[in-house]
């Protein structure tokens, strides 16, 4: 009997014992369980960063642009629709809809909201209307510290998540974390923040947003793009209706209201679409500001970031009126001329280098080359235009302009490469100033071969020139790649008797702060002297002044005087003229932007260049250049030249044995004919071998291209060509 009681006394303490056992058993595996899962959470947010380091709620800013009058918008640049607000400048039912629908215990928790995430599972679970189990500081942090990982579904995310949404919530105030959130959500359609959001959907700001706007708005970050209103508004009014519902139960909004706002339909006014690449206005001029800046080691300090996130004011050179006034140049151009050709202009400010009006084409659109830059493309050739280098370089070596040069064509170059004049007409000897003025080829080779075709190189590149150029004889007729904002920019040398500036179109550029971060500097520097600038001018006067000249006639209507030079390059490709005042230097081309496709020799820049700069200079005083010495004259060229030709006369002497000028007859004595009724190019195989040139007139009886009248005015043929009736 006590031998039983013993038995069953050791098999209870037994079973006490297992049952403690395995009870210690469990507790230390649980134990054990959730130290590890601690350590683990504490590995996932070991690498969380700082948030009293980081720059996520810096929202991002757009930058503008303006032109030189300070209010002219010419482009915003932004990666997002962005406009951060305060909590004074948003509407109270903005502020109240976003917490009853996204965390309705928001002012209640730390960050992180257990009971919400129970709640929401219970109702998504029981078929109610879809909850989200993240708190507003949870989704901030998502989108803004952990936007890196937003789209990482996965718990160590989570942990991370909550462990930074409880840390911001001991550095920021639950209303200031409210705001920041309202500035970051996604509203869809490109906006971010309510207060872009309000603008592009209704055309109000946030403070003015009605209680059906603001419900409509407060229900598209749960989905902006299934609930985007301008691209599913059924879905968007059903959602905006359950916030209504979300702000009646927590008793922010009355029953009469709730009712009122639901009764109400989908009611948008969206702003009109903004431009994809930010440009506003004067997209050449300003597409080439914006390339510059995003340019690697750019003299801006300016950077991707800094363009479309920075909130940068840049002010720039552009004068809208000058710009309007080039522009309807152009128009005026292209009307004279075939539909596949295209027209440029650049205008610069040469005392600062500013460039005051650009028009690189007529189609940005279409094409989005820029003739005037050559960026998407490349430069064009410059042809005689480029003669200015030339004539400066010869100047500048002791070359007296009134030297006599061999003008007779044609010539040929060692190597066996044949140089003409335009039309092979024979010009004679004549001098520098003369040869100039009818822009002799076969005169200006010789030259440019006496004073080295490198000097014109440096000569160029030290005026304003940054193409690169190929020193061959032909270099002096505009053989290399140029653009008509470095011809601008170089002839602008000339017009300050000397010093160059680089071309500028930045002249301020200001930080989000309003501080000045960028101001253009002066690159004055003189590369010529005011004696060779001076006489450079005086002989590129001749081309607008003398008769018979390649722009005679074109200068400005009120009779500014002017220096400059036609260009026109083989085949007719490229048409030119690029002249100067004393306040204002002009590039203008015509042509095919293929580059290989002939125009046609009838095409001039005459016309298109004085109706800009007839416009420009139409209400300023008229200003002389300034009169300067000779320079000294002292290569032996001028003699040599004087002892080669002695007893021959420039054309402007009258002399009886100059050839091929001063007569209206060729060598031989023969009679000019009458070329009226052919076309410039029938003209100019009549004449060859006369002292001829043309100008430009329009007509309404004649076609253009056409030789309406032929005279004989100072000892040359001159003819008058249609251009067909004027524009």
């Amino acid at each position: 009997m006590k031998n039983r009681r013993k038995q069953r006394q050791s098999r209870t303490h037994a079973i006490v014992w297992a049952f403690l056992f395995t009870l210690f058993a469990a507790v230390f595996a649980a134990v054990m369980c959730i130290q590890g899962a601690l350590r683990l959470m504490d590995g996932w947010t070991d690498d969380l960063p700082s948030l009293s380091e980081t720059d996520a709620f810096n929202f991002a800013q757009e930058s503008v642009m303006y032109a030189s009058d300070g209010s002219t918008l010419l482009a915003r640049f932004q990666l997002e629709k962005r406009e951060p607000v305060t909590k004074e400048q948003i509407s109270p039912y903005v502020l109240e809809g976003t917490v009853d629908t996204e965390d309705v215990r928001f002012y209640e928790h730390n960050g992180a909201d257990l009971l919400g995430i129970a709640r929401a599972v219970v109702n998504n679970l029981t078929g109610g209307d879809l909850e989200g189990a993240s708190t507003i500081t949870q989704q901030l942090v998502r989108n803004t510290v952990l936007s890196q990982e937003a789209n990482d579904i996965t718990f160590e995310r989570k942990v991370r998540e909550i462990e930074l949404a409880v840390e911001l919530e001991k550095s920021y105030s639950k209303d200031e974390i409210l705001v920041m959130y309202l500035n970051t959500i996604n509203y869809g359609d490109g906006c971010y923040g309510i207060e872009a959001a309000a603008q592009n959907y209704f055309q109000v700001s946030a403070l003015d947003l009605s209680l059906e706007q603001a419900a409509t708005l407060v229900g598209i970050p749960q989905s902006p793009e299934n609930l985007n209103p301008k691209t599913n508004p059924d879905a968007a009014l059903a959602r905006r209706n359950v916030v209504l519902s979300r702000m009646l139960q927590a008793g922010d909004i009355s029953q009469e209201e709730h009712d009122a706002a639901v009764a109400q339909p989908l009611t948008l006014n969206p702003a009109p679409a903004e431009p994809a690449d930010g440009i506003y206005a004067y997209p050449h001029f300003t597409s080439y500001v914006r390339d510059e800046l995003l340019r690697e080691d750019n003299a801006y300090g300016c950077s991707y970031a800094d363009l479309f996130e920075g909130g940068l004011t840049i002010y720039t050179t552009l004068d809208p009126a000058l710009q309007a006034q080039a522009e309807a140049a152009r128009d005026r151009q292209l009307s004279r001329m075939a539909s596949d050709l295209d027209a440029a202009l650049v205008a610069v400010d040469p005392q600062t280098g500013y460039v005051r009006a650009l028009v690189g084409g007529k189609d940005w659109s279409a094409s989005k080359v820029n003739l005037a830059t050559g960026s998407g493309g490349s430069g064009r050739q410059a042809g005689s235009s480029f003669k200015a280098f030339t004539l400066a370089a010869a100047i500048n070596e002791g070359i007296n302009p009134e030297t006599l040069i061999d003008c007779t064509s044609p010539m040929t170059l060692e190597g066996g490469t044949t140089i003409e004049n335009f039309g092979n007409a024979n010009y004679g000897i004549r001098s520098i100033r003369r040869a100039t003025a009818v822009s002799s080829n076969t005169g200006f080779v010789r030259l440019s071969e006496e004073i080295g075709a490198q000097t014109v190189a440096d000569v160029a590149h030290s005026m304003g020139i940054a193409s690169e150029l190929s020193a061959v004889p032909t270099l002096t007729l505009g053989t290399s790649s140029v653009t008509p904002l470095e011809m601008a920019s170089a002839y602008a040398t000339l017009a300050t008797g000397g010093v160059r500036h680089d071309a500028v179109v930045i002249t301020k550029i200001m930080n989000a702060d309003g501080e000045t971060i960028y101001s253009a500097p002066d690159t004055s520097e003189r590369v010529l002297s005011e004696e060779v600038a001076g006489a450079t001018t005086d002989v590129l006067r001749g081309v607008f002044e003398l008769p018979g000249a390649t722009a005679y006639g074109s200068g400005p209507a009120n009779g500014q005087p002017v220096a400059g030079k036609t260009g026109t390059s083989d085949d007719f490709v490229d048409h030119w003229l690029v002249g100067y005042s004393p306040t204002l230097s002009c590039a203008t081309w015509i042509g095919n932007p293929a580059g290989s496709i002939p125009t046609a020799a009838s095409i001039t820049c005459n016309a298109f260049w004085r109706d800009f700069i007839s416009a420009a200079l139409a209400d300023t005083p008229v200003e002389d250049f300034p009169r300067t010495d000779d320079p000294p004259y002292d290569n032996d060229f001028n003699d040599r030249q004087g002892l080669e030709h002695d007893g021959t006369q420039d054309a402007s002497g009258a002399s009886d044995n100059e050839e091929g000028d001063g007569n209206a007859q060729t060598t031989e004595g023969a009679s000019a004919p009458n070329t009226v009724g052919m076309t410039l190019d029938e003209a100019s195989h009549a004449l060859n071998g006369f002292n001829a040139w043309y100008q430009e007139a329009s007509s309404d009886t004649v076609p253009a291209g056409t030789v309406i009248s032929q005279e004989e005015r100072d000892g040359m043929i001159v003819l008058t060509v249609s251009t067909g009736p004027q524009a």
